[in-house]
């Protein structure tokens, strides 16, 4: 919140990676943005450039990701990804494969066939490969299928990332490996899971 009907919003774009933007009167009734600029939120935004920052004049949004809303875990999952995507994203730099990345990712948390503690690690993991931080195999002695779900992650594309399920021992296998990843690359906490 900005004043008494603003809000400053991070926005993640294609085009140019990270942006700060005003939502002016974004917090009255009835005004056109104030779904608009919501967390979870994807479509396009007109924004014009001021002195020494944006501002949205529109947006057409092409899904809302509702649900998420209102399913507590889910919620906190999305919250995470998109503070882990903050992280990563640059202001003036491609954002196109982590824009991607989250919104699969918000999807495949909809999905009940696919546990989010495994929607979570895939994330991670594509995350770290995007920015160029990741091992290319695992960092430590694996099983075969906890190494082929490393090498299908970092070589698949992102459209077909949540397309397979781990038994709970391969997960645990996998997810120990994407752990040590994060120890090597990441070098702060995250709290929406906390």
């Amino acid at each position: 919140p900005v004043g008494e009907y603003d809000k400053l919003v991070v926005l993640l774009t294609k085009e140019y990676g990270k942006i700060r933007a005003f939502a002016r009167g974004a917090r009255r009734l009835n005004n056109p943005l104030m779904a608009a600029v919501n967390p979870f939120v994807f479509g396009q935004f007109q924004l014009y450039e001021g002195r020494t920052s944006y501002t949205i004049s529109q947006a057409s949004v092409q899904n809302y990701f509702s649900e998420l809303l209102t399913d507590f875990e889910g919620s906190c999952y999305g919250q995470y990804f998109l503070e882990f995507a903050d992280y990563y994203s640059r202001e003036n730099l491609d954002g196109s494969a982590m824009l991607l990345l989250v919104y699969q990712s918000l999807r495949a948390l909809l999905n009940q066939h696919i546990p989010n503690r495994l929607v979570q690690c895939i994330f991670e993991l594509k995350a770290m490969v995007i920015n160029g931080e990741y091992t290319e195999h695992p960092p430590r002695t694996v099983g075969d299928s906890a190494n082929y779900a490393w090498e299908y992650v970092i070589g698949a594309s992102i459209e077909k990332l949540y397309t397979f399920l781990l038994t709970d021992e391969v997960f645990e296998e996998f997810k120990r490996c994407v752990e040590i990843n994060k120890g090597r690359y990441v070098d702060r906490e995250f709290h929406s899971l906390g």
